[in-house]
């Protein structure tokens, strides 16, 4: 085994944007130009190449660290690279005539791919052509017609034998057997291939010998040499003396390689001056490989050359046909055909995909996604090519040497804006039509914790009635949070409250995991009527991201207190009397129950109705204020002394009501002796804290139709009362007896 390696000329550009790229990547080598190495052909799979790590300037290590690979142009695996040794290694015994055919010399194209960071440097393997085969001759048997009449010198051209190996193991010199009348004569033509030619030495006596059989050898320059042999008929002719002549000795013809089956590539013409059956000219291929038979028919007759087979110009460029117009006679011309395959835009651009990187994480700029290389087997304009991704996404594409691009974030991305990227990369090239090829490929955005929970609300408001069973859900807290997994999982818990009196400890309790709100007692609303408190809800992240809400809870009246009767007192020491002059008309105030309702809302709006009476139908009572008024005018005949009994009812649900018995004495004037009033006591601290209470409600308070009443201490048509009516009920008794007459018309207004 015979390896050589072969230093080439430096083929990287020196263009200036390649050099920044290779700067900015980080990977270029000082001193690094582009290597040939070299190895015969049926060398064993395993053999010794080179040492890439040395040619590198790189350490062995550093080859498995970079993530380094061989990658030929055809992506066939027929070199390897030991990453812990550094050196390259045929992967495959290699066969130069099925890698090349003819083409000489035999180069395999292929890159080293370095990553982290990116490196591609350009590489060359040189098989070299060992003699492996023996020339063959189309044919195992040539028969030639030559007219007796020929002179000596005439030369008569013999199919060639073909030799697959290449250089001086090809064909070198033709000889054939000894006789009297030819020799062989060897030609080289301007593509280098030998041609036997047979010249005659001696006229020929067809009556003394009508046919020869002469072997014909060919020997290649192999060491040792290798031989082929077939045998050369030789028929002697009676006198024919024109041959056919083609109108061109050589036809150049060009044929688009998206040509049909069928079309007509060439049609060749040749005549013969003779007449008869030596003017009947006939065509056919002087020589014909198994390739040119299989793509092309020549018509016998018409000289018509058409295809047989689609062209394919990335496979075989241009071809050379041979042919042969024989008369009648025996005679022949020849002409030449060159065939020049005209390359159209048939092949889609490629692309492979090195590596991809999925899924990225959010935040993470300028990060590489995928490693990929294009290519197109047209040539020109068909082969160069443009690639490109959607303008719209946060992508871009970044070109490397041999067309190798990788796919790098272009910013920042966000996966609560999008968690997922569907990016086509396309290719196409520059010919006419346009070809391209759209790959695509999918990346997903992992979360990183850059979002705090948030609140549905900044303020809830929740409403608990009083007197609440202990444990009542009262409502619920709500956030969210934009992360996925444990950065989205919310736990809730209560802050301390603004105010340290406020005992939130014992009043409500939180879910930790869903944020319900609990009532841990039952609330009284004449106690406490609404608390404020904070709830902060945090994720689950690293570092944990939190928010808060503020929690207002109001609490709801319920009708637990029944009406209190201020006036007229009812736990006197002797009842409360209300004068009344015989000479009142009909609407007379006699006087005013005040009560109160230590409840709200409807709770507390209170309504009077007359439940008894010694006399029905001589007093009634405003139902909205309590006002005792006479219903008609008095007469001689009504008794002096009456018994009425008020009830006071508020609009709770159920409602709760008391009652007041007023005694009321029908007197001429104001001269009769002076009635003594009765002192009020509070007897029930509770009834002292309900006064005050009722006292300190608003000024206006509205029933369940939307009108205004009067509250307490106020007369329906919003003027205020006698202040003594307000301080106690003793003293106003004693003012309205002594200034009824005053006040009547402006009560009974």
């Amino acid at each position: 085994m015979e390896l050589k390696m072969e230093v080439g000329k430096e083929c990287f550009p020196k263009q200036r944007q390649v050099l920044i790229l290779f700067l900015m990547l980080g990977v270029a080598l000082a001193g690094w130009k582009s290597r040939r190495y070299s190895v015969m052909e049926e060398t064993e799979s395993g053999s010794f190449v080179a040492n890439l790590a040395k040619d590198l300037g790189l350490g062995v290590g550093e080859l498995a660290a970079r993530g380094a690979r061989v990658v030929s142009e055809d992506n066939e695996p027929r070199l390897q690279l030991d990453l812990h040794t550094g050196e390259l290694i045929l992967h495959e015994k290699l066969d130069r005539e099925e890698m090349c055919g003819p083409t000489d010399p035999c180069v395999m194209h292929f890159q080293v791919l370095l990553k982290k960071p990116l490196g591609v440097f350009r590489a060359e393997l040189l098989v070299r052509d060992i003699n492996d085969h023996s020339p063959e001759f189309p044919e195992r048997e040539m028969t030639l017609k030559i007219s007796e009449t020929s002179p000596p010198g005439t030369v008569f051209p013999l199919k060639k034998a073909q030799d697959l190996d290449v250089g001086n193991n090809n064909i070198q010199n033709y000889s054939i057997s000894s006789n009297p009348h030819f020799h062989i004569s060897t030609r080289t033509r301007g593509d280098g291939r030998k041609y036997p030619e047979l010249v005659l030495d001696k006229e020929l006596d067809r009556e003394k010998q009508a046919e020869l059989s002469l072997t014909l050898t060919a020997l290649d320059g192999g060491s040792p040499p290798r031989s082929g042999t077939a045998q050369v008929r030789i028929l002697v002719l009676d006198v024919n003396d024109n041959a056919p002549e083609f109108a061109q000795t050589l036809y150049q013809v060009q044929v688009p390689e998206n040509s049909p089956v069928g079309t007509l590539v060439v049609k060749v013409s040749a005549r013969d001056l003779d007449t008869g059956t030596n003017g009947e000219i006939s065509y056919s291929y002087f020589y014909s490989s198994q390739e040119i038979s299989a793509t092309f028919e020549l018509n016998n007759l018409s000289g018509e050359v058409r295809l047989l087979k689609k062209l394919d110009f990335e496979t075989i460029s241009s071809y050379e046909l041979e042919i042969d117009a024989t008369d009648g006679g025996g005679l022949s011309g020849r002409c030449s055909v060159s065939i020049e395959v005209v390359d159209v835009n048939d092949n889609f651009p490629e692309l492979t995909i090195s590596s991809l990187t999925s899924p990225i994480p959010e935040n993470s700029p300028e990060t590489e996604v995928a490693l990929f290389r294009i290519r197109d087997r047209d040539s020109g304009d068909n082969g160069r090519m443009t690639c490109s991704i959607q303008e719209d996404l946060p992508f871009v594409l970044k070109p490397s040497e041999e067309n190798f691009y990788t796919l790098v974030t272009n910013g920042a991305l966000d996966r609560e804006t999008r968690s997922e990227y569907n990016i086509t990369i396309t290719v196409t090239d520059l010919g006419t039509p346009r070809l391209k090829t759209q790959h695509n490929i999918t990346v997903t955005v992992s979360d990183v914790n850059d979002n705090a929970p948030a609140f549905s609300q900044t303020t809830y408001t929740l409403r608990v009635r009083e007197n609440n069973s202990p444990a009542l859900h009262i409502g619920s807290v709500s956030a969210t949070d934009r992360d996925s997994g444990a950065n989205a999982q919310v736990t809730y818990s209560l802050l301390p409250p603004a105010d340290p009196q406020l005992p939130l400890a014992s009043l409500v309790s939180i879910n930790a995991d869903n944020g319900q709100l609990f009532a841990l007692r039952s609330l009284d609303y004449e106690a406490l009527q609404a608390f404020e408190f904070g709830v902060r809800a945090a994720d689950r992240g690293s570092p944990a991201l939190s928010s808060q809400a503020r929690v207002r809870v109001l609490v709801l009246d319920d009708n637990d207190n029944a009406p209190f009767v201020l006036y007229p007192p009812q736990n006197g020491s002797a009842p409360c009397t209300e004068l009344v002059p015989r000479a009142a008309e009909a609407g007379y105030l006699v006087t005013k129950v005040v009560a109160v309702d230590g409840d709200s809302g409807q709770n507390a709006w209170l309504s009077y109705q007359l439940l008894k009476a010694t006399e029905p139908g001589l007093f009634g009572v405003w139902a909205h204020n309590g006002e005792v008024r006479t219903a008609r005018l008095l007469s001689e005949r009504d008794a002096v002394k009456h018994r009425l009994v008020v009830l006071v009812r508020d609009n709770g649900e159920p409602p709760r009501s008391a009652s007041v018995t007023l005694h009321v004495l029908l007197v001429d004037g104001f001269s009769q002796p002076y009635l003594p009033l009765p002192e009020i006591t509070l007897d029930n601290p509770g009834e002292s804290n309900a006064i005050t209470r009722a006292l300190n409600k608003s000024h206006y308070q509205r029933d369940v139709l939307g009108k205004t009443r009067p509250a307490f201490g106020e007369f329906e048509d919003g003027r205020d009362p006698p202040f003594v009516l307000c301080v106690c009920g003793s003293v106003f008794v004693s003012v309205f007896g002594l200034f009824r007459f005053f006040f009547f018309f402006r009560f009974h207004m």
